[in-house]
């Protein structure tokens, strides 16, 4: 039979209500009595009911995680930095139950997911890496996210744009996409590379099309952005995994055999292009720059060394963590934007004269 409250209590020798108090740490309690109650807790092996206790105090012990894959690198990094703030009881207010809800890229999966922490009363939820765009799936996180804020639950979007309506509820964690993207290209460029092919994400997805805008940007301030087909013709979209990346290559090369370089959505996606560029007999970085972005752990492995754009993802999944928990004060106005940093490594170099 399960041990209750007043099992414990009884122990303890208090009442009901002052192991309640005890256990939500919600009441100043005597030192002497908190210790009695709390050795009667394991001495029962008492578990708090957690449904009960959300019923009670409107939000929960739970905090849900909102990932895209998390196999990938960006979101496992991300991800475990986030539960590790969440999870740290070394802290004053002690720590929540971290749920990591993989959404596998589904705007259906994204917005049951919410619903389902809704209903659990969660009392923080963080959702990272970009959104995707369109009108009605932006309009129905909104309503959620306003009906979760509304109830008391923190909301931290990590590595996404801000929800406009909410800025003054949802705290926002943002990388700079825009600006890293048009720095790797400047680099690119600043080599004397000038026919340079994009593989880029699914067009859906905010992270896609703010690279992408950084990537053009640098080419517009150059002169070399050309006519809107030339863009598109040297822009192939995909995943943001390696046999897109691999796939993409071949495309490019089809549509331009005189490429220079090739800058990939994601440092995953870079991987597939140097593998499609060595199956064709060419040399990275002789024949054809490469360069990748958010400098994942591998990439600095990777043979030539990967150039990259880094995004200090442990530290802005960490602090997406201290304040899901409250433990850090929001920034101005809702939104900090994490800088990104050029990592230039041994896969580009200046193009091949004849090339």
């Amino acid at each position: 039979m399960a041990v209750t409250l007043a099992d414990v209590a009884a122990r303890a020798g208090v009442s009901a209500a002052t192991v309640s108090r005890v256990l939500n740490g919600n009441y100043p309690v005597a030192g002497s009595t908190k210790e009695r109650v709390l050795r009667a807790v394991e001495d029962l092996d008492y578990v708090v009911n957690g449904h009960a206790r959300a019923l009670a105090a409107s939000t929960s012990d739970l905090v849900g995680v909102l990932v895209n894959d998390v196999a990938d690198p960006f979101f496992g990094l991300i991800a475990s930095a986030v539960q590790g703030e969440i999870s740290n009881n070394d802290v004053p207010g002690g720590g929540k139950l971290a749920v990591v809800c993989n959404t596998g890229g589904s705007a259906e999966a994204e917005l049951n997911y919410l619903t389902l922490l809704e209903r659990q009363r969660a009392a923080g939820v963080v959702l990272t890496g970009g959104a995707v765009e369109g009108t009605e799936h932006t309009a129905a996180v909104g309503v959620r996210l306003a009906r979760l804020a509304a109830s008391g639950t923190r909301i931290v979007l990590c590595g996404r744009p801000p929800v406009s309506p909410l800025a003054e509820a949802v705290i926002t964690v943002a990388f700079d996409n825009r600006g890293g993207a048009q720095r790797l290209t400047e680099h690119l460029l600043a080599l004397g590379h000038r026919t340079i092919g994009y593989v880029a994400g699914p067009a859906e997805r905010t992270t896609t099309r703010h690279r992408l805008e950084g990537h053009r940007a640098a080419l517009t301030a150059a002169g070399l952005a050309g006519s809107p087909q030339e863009l598109e013709r040297l822009t192939v979209h995909g995943y943001y995994d390696r046999s897109s990346g691999y796939d993409a290559a071949l495309e490019l090369l089809r549509r331009e055999p005189g490429l220079t370089a090739v800058v990939a959505a994601n440092d995953t996606v870079a991987l597939g292009v140097c593998a499609a560029l060595r199956d064709q007999g060419l040399r990275i970085p002789e024949d054809v720059s490469v360069a990748g972005f958010d400098d994942l752990p591998f990439s600095v492995d990777a043979v030539p060394a990967l150039t990259t754009v880094r995004i200090p993802l442990h530290e802005a999944g960490a602090r997406a963590g201290r304040l899901v928990m409250g433990r850090q004060a929001p920034p101005p106005g809702g939104l900090a934007t994490i800088r990104t940093e050029l990592m230039v490594r041994a896969s580009t170099g200046a193009p091949r004269t004849g090339r």
